[in-house]
């Protein structure tokens, strides 16, 4: 005889099987788990601070060379 279900039409019908010791987990305790993380925590803001220390030697250095093109009399 052949199932209705195809592969699988004996358990279709059957009730989730529920642990007698364990509750089931939250749907927010099951969404933390996937959540995706920082594996380098802090390595956004080392870069944006090299960015930024970057950017102001280049300000500085742009000024320095300004100053030596038209010296002040």
């Amino acid at each position: 005889m052949k199932n209705k279900g195809g592969k699988y039409g004996d358990i279709i019908g059957l009730p989730h099987y529920e642990l007698r010791f364990h509750q089931r987990m939250s749907l927010q305790a099951r969404a933390a788990q996937f959540a995706p993380f920082a594996a380098l925590t802090g390595y956004d803001e080392a870069i944006d601070k090299t960015s930024q220390r970057k950017a102001e030697e280049v300000r500085l250095e742009d000024a320095g060379e300004q100053e030596e093109d038209y010296p002040i009399p």
